[in-house]
């Protein structure tokens, strides 16, 4: 029996649904682009503590300074840049996997899991 009540508070649940999951991966990306502000900002404050100190001393001297300024800039780079960015990489893989993957797709409305047994299967096949 066709119910139209039903169908149309089980359309509003499902459009509210929607939207928040937009808002939600609008978010997602948000945060991805506050966070590469976030690391541009790193490196100009590294760049300018390091390479910048090393480069206006007077000539003779700029040379040993800037190779040891580039020294600790790399050093900086990678330990800070370098491992936030394979951290943000990683949580923003996992949460997109299961976060958002899973709200596109997954509804919980199909049949139970049964895992597949081969003694089950055999046992049918002597059965018959």
């Amino acid at each position: 029996e066709f119910d139209l009540t039903e169908v149309v508070i089980h359309q509003v649940i499902e459009t509210i649904e929607y939207v928040l999951g937009t808002v939600s991966h609008t978010a997602s990306y948000l945060r991805l682009w506050a966070l590469s502000l976030a690391h541009q900002q790193l490196s100009l404050v590294f760049f300018g503590m390091t390479m910048l100190g090393g480069m206006s001393a007077p000539f003779p001297l700029n040379i040993f300074t800037t190779y040891f300024a580039f020294g600790a800039w790399f050093g900086v780079t990678v330990a800070i840049l370098l491992g936030m960015d394979v951290m943000e990489c990683f949580l923003h893989t996992l949460r997109l996997h299961w976060v958002e993957f899973q709200s596109k797709f997954y509804k919980a409305d199909g049949y139970a899991f049964e895992p597949f047994c081969h003694r089950d299967v055999l046992h049918k096949k002597t059965d018959e």
